[in-house]
């Protein structure tokens, strides 16, 4: 494992000085609202008092303080204020965020805010150039905009399903819930171009995510499949609608992927198998041949793999510089030298756990490198931090908020 995180260096994060507060709980919000905290933002994570975050609740596993996998998973480098928004106190609170705040992201279902008298041009008043960014199952317009939005539903209803799982039996889901994580990114991307667009005009904007519609995006390629063709996808198990050899195969002592990503590298490997008859077989020698005849080449090198080890074929498949990997497991993964030397297991100083291995981000940016500069809070951790230096609040008026129930 990786060592402890060392401290910051001088450079300046990407986003040093924008604050965001967050209204979100559970994933997609989360996730969005993590990513911009890796690259420097101060992220306000504003939570129910006593409560918290859903997925503080969801588990097991838990750490040995409490506190529960799924939600250190998501909420890293963030600060928690508990407060009470069903309070007029707490709104109070939220309005004086606000106007120190530079985004504002929330996941209640349309038009919470709204009800609070928070709508858009309200906040604008509050904040000019605040950039509001709201995160729903289907979005703040069309017949289904009051629905609840669950990943599971719209990983179904995006059509993911239908192309997901084995060819014969019943559609499956993601093993992630990859429509709620898509959505984060997807409403990460849209806060960064609207903070770069305020710099250069100085307006905000209304950002309107829809999990449906990010889910429906994923489906890039499958869809575009069928808009051209008029034909429904098929489910191919772990293989490729529109390349072959691409999928899972079998060796002697279990299995790994392979793929022939086109033509070249196909000749390439046949060669090295003394199987060029393969390669210049009319039914496999091209790509859209080799999908045509899908069923007897797959048999062939399902002959052929079962033969040799999964490290020998990796091995050959390594020195030959054709695309090939092991199926590991999640402890198989988390060891891998790869993995290690990018710096994507980490363990980060915890309030109550001491050293807290977690995730470390993706966003590999040497020049202004993203950081994890802090753990996943406990609840209510910084309330009285942001409250008091951030606010300006004194000791009694904090007590009074408390005594109120307003935090």
């Amino acid at each position: 494992m990786a060592g402890p995180i060392s401290p910051p260096d001088n450079s300046q994060s990407l986003l040093e000085g924008i604050r965001v507060i967050d209204l979100t709980r559970v994933l997609a919000g989360p996730f969005c609202t993590m990513l911009l905290g890796d690259l420097g933002a101060d992220v306000i994570k504003v939570e129910a008092p006593g409560r918290g975050d859903d997925t503080r609740q969801w588990g097991p596993p838990f750490t040995p303080s409490g506190e529960s996998a799924y939600f250190l998973s998501a909420n890293r480098n963030k600060r928690s204020l508990t407060l009470n928004l069903k309070s007029e106190q707490g709104l109070q609170v939220m309005r004086e965020l606000i106007g120190r705040a530079d985004v504002l992201i929330e996941n209640f279902r349309a038009g919470t805010l709204e009800g609070w008298g928070l709508d858009y041009d309200a906040l604008q008043q509050l904040r000019p150039g605040l950039i509001y960014c709201t995160i729903t199952g289907y979005g703040y317009t069309g017949p289904y905009r009051q629905r609840p939005g669950y990943d599971f539903i719209v990983q179904a209803m995006s059509g993911f399903m239908s192309v997901t799982g084995p060819a014969e039996g019943e559609p499956f889901r993601a093993g992630v819930a990859i429509a709620d994580l898509a959505s984060g990114i997807f409403a990460c991307n849209a806060v960064l171009a609207s903070l770069f667009a305020r710099e250069r005009s100085g307006r905000g904007q209304r950002i309107d995510i829809s999990l449906l519609d990010c889910q429906l995006a994923l489906m890039s390629y499958v869809a575009s499949n069928y808009l051209v063709s008029g034909e429904p996808p098929k489910r191919y198990g772990n293989a490729h609608p529109n390349i072959v050899p691409y999928e899972v195969f079998r060796a002697s002592d279990g299995y790994f992927a392979f793929a022939a990503g086109n033509d070249v590298q196909w000749s390439k490997f046949c060669r090295e198998v003394g199987h060029l008859d393969w390669a210049e077989d009319p039914r496999f020698a091209a790509n859209p041949a080799r999908i045509e005849n899908r069923v007897v080449l797959v048999g062939l090198l399902n002959e052929l793999f079962a033969g040799r080890s999964v490290s020998t074929w990796l091995g050959l498949c390594e020195q030959i510089g054709l695309p090939a990997g092991p199926i590991n497991s999640i402890e198989q993964v988390l060891a891998d030298p790869q993995v290690l030397a990018r710096g994507m297991r980490l363990e980060v100083a915890h309030p109550a756990e001491g050293q807290l291995p977690i995730l470390g981000s993706p966003l590999a940016i040497p020049t202004a490198p993203a950081e994890v500069r802090l753990a996943p809070p406990t609840l209510g951790q910084h309330t009285e931090e942001i409250l008091g230096e951030l606010l300006g609040h004194d000791p009694a008026a904090i007590a009074a908020l408390r005594e109120s129930g307003a935090v």
